[in-house]
């Protein structure tokens, strides 16, 4: 199974460069490839984790073995915690590119469109398989290069404002993280990650270690927008295209942010527990300030991107949990719920956010406007967006029997367990105030009727297409509730966490493969 490993960078790449020449003379060709590829991946993704194989698959490109143990080759490493990524990451991708299909007709340069898209599906996927640092990297930069792109792809004041902000903000971001890795690179003379692990284990010098562990979580802190390194999220998120939004906090916070500092921390440097303390204050700083600050805001697609801020802690606070409990030899047990409690809510909030963002989309598309304010009325003319919306505020605001409550109540009860009582009540108190926001979301959008004739009469739901992305996500945000039936659950979420969890078994076993 080792061959299908590359296809997961080379085929997204592949119609980037096709669609950005064959788009030109042959129409429709961008939406058909783009989708038809995205749609390969999200089958390649379910084929690894369904195949009952829970063995670490890596693709040595060139074929080099190593040379007196040393790893000379570009690894790609596909294991069960990426392959849970990869099918976050081409789910979002395929539902959200069929969604553009028709809402795509808002901008202009729709073969643009596509194929910076396919670049970002192609880095995310390389940043999740690789398995050096040099080239976590590379496709971090592929990423987010295209993402600047895709926030700016209305070329309105407003979106180059965002991308702008966006791209210094990620300047910064890739200078901490470059700087980090040339640091960990004069330390231990290589950046194969399982080999960088082996060498830190043996190593006393912890000074040098925890300079570049600061930096990394600063620099990858940046990328995932959380507190306090969130300052381009609101701006970017609202501004770019419904669908890049969806991706945007569905995926690119999650796998070139957070992603890479469980992989780092778990699998490459030591657990130690104050790391374990700085990750986890700033996913409770996260989870309380975003949800605070979103309360508060208009613009739809504003207040959902603060929510993204909160939600992340969640997922933070979770693994943090993990993390402190494993570096001080406690209950195995309680630190595998916790981060299996931070994993389920990571994969939970890249569905119910992204539906909520494709909502936004759907009513942007047909009133023109994100002002809270400025709707009501769309419970009886739009009835399948205002039910999906319903269905995802719900499932983010943790009510049963939605996925977003179950993934919360299990961190809540690992919180317990590990008598972080304080983490547990927080948690509580944000998702209230969560509720009450997206009350007020369903309010304001759907159910009052004070600028119902400002809307017309003629206002209808959207096309086919868009409809189809946002109930296949409705219909998730209930079917990944039995996430925690115990077959289902270790099949998807368990190899995840035991990848976290067994380190030495990370690094050893691919050094022998």
């Amino acid at each position: 199974m080792d061959h299908i490993v590359p296809f997961f960078i080379v085929l997204p790449l592949a119609a980037a460069f096709l669609i950005s020449i064959l788009g030109r003379f042959i129409k429709g060709f961008s939406k058909v490839t783009a989708n038809l590829i995205f749609f390969c991946l999200l089958l390649l993704s379910f084929y690894y984790i369904f195949s009952g194989n829970h063995s670490t698959l890596v693709y040595k490109i060139g074929g080099w073995e190593p040379v007196n143990n040393i790893p000379i080759a570009i690894y790609l490493i596909l294991d069960p915690f990426s392959g849970f990524m990869l099918c976050i990451i081409n789910t979002m991708a395929f539902l959200s590119a069929l969604y553009a299909v028709s809402y795509i007709s808002l901008y202009t340069g729709e073969n643009y469109f596509y194929t910076l898209l396919c670049i970002m599906v192609a880095g995310l996927n390389g940043v999740v398989v690789t398995g050096d640092l040099f080239n976590l990297y590379v496709f971090l930069e592929i990423t987010v290069i295209a993402s600047y792109a895709l926030v700016a792809f209305g070329t309105e004041k407003e979106e180059l404002e965002a991308s702008f902000k966006y791209q210094v903000l990620g300047g910064i971001a890739t200078t901490l993280i470059l700087f980090s890795i040339g640091m960990i690179y004069w330390y231990t003379k290589t950046l194969n990650i399982p080999d960088i692990a082996g060498i830190l284990n043996k190593s006393h010098d912890g000074k040098i270690v925890q300079f570049c562990q600061l930096m990394l979580i600063a620099g990858f802190g940046l990328k995932a927008a959380i507190m306090p390194f969130h300052g381009w999220l609101p701006d970017a998120h609202s501004s770019a295209p419904s669908p890049i939004s969806a991706m945007l906090s569905g995926v690119v916070i999650k796998a070139a942010g957070l992603y890479v500092i469980f992989r780092l921390f778990f699998n490459m440097f030591q657990l130690t527990y104050e790391i374990g303390i700085l990750i986890t204050a700033i996913g409770t700083l996260s989870m309380v300030v975003g949800v605070f600050l979103a309360i508060g805001q208009w613009d739809l697609k504003r207040l959902l991107a603060y929510h993204s801020i909160s939600q992340m802690g969640y997922v933070i606070i979770g693994v943090g949990m993990g993390m402190m409990i494993l570096a001080n030899n406690g209950n195995k047990t309680v630190a595998s719920l916790a981060i299996m409690g931070g994993l389920f809510h990571l994969i939970n909030h890249a569905v119910f956010k992204g539906l909520l963002f494709l909502n936004a989309g759907a009513i942007e598309y047909r009133l023109g406007t994100r002002d809270l304010d400025k709707m009501g009325g769309l419970y009886e003319k739009m009835p399948v967006t205002s039910a999906t919306s319903l269905t995802a505020s719900m499932a983010i605001s943790g009510i049963p029997p939605f996925n977003g409550f179950f993934s919360k109540l299990v961190i809540i009860i690992a919180a317990i367990l590990a008598k972080y009582y304080v983490l547990a009540a927080l948690a509580v108190i944000v998702s209230i105030i969560t509720l009450a926001s997206f009350m007020k979301f369903q309010r304001y959008a759907f159910f009052n009727r004070k600028n119902n004739r400002k809307n017309g009469n003629n206002l209808k739901d959207v096309p086919f297409l868009m409809m189809f992305s946002m109930v296949v996500l409705a219909v998730l945000c209930l079917a990944l509730s039995l996430l925690l039936i115990p077959g289902i659950r270790d099949t998807i979420l368990q190899p995840a966490v035991d990848v976290l969890m067994g380190k030495n078994e990370y690094y050893i076993n691919l050094l022998n493969l």
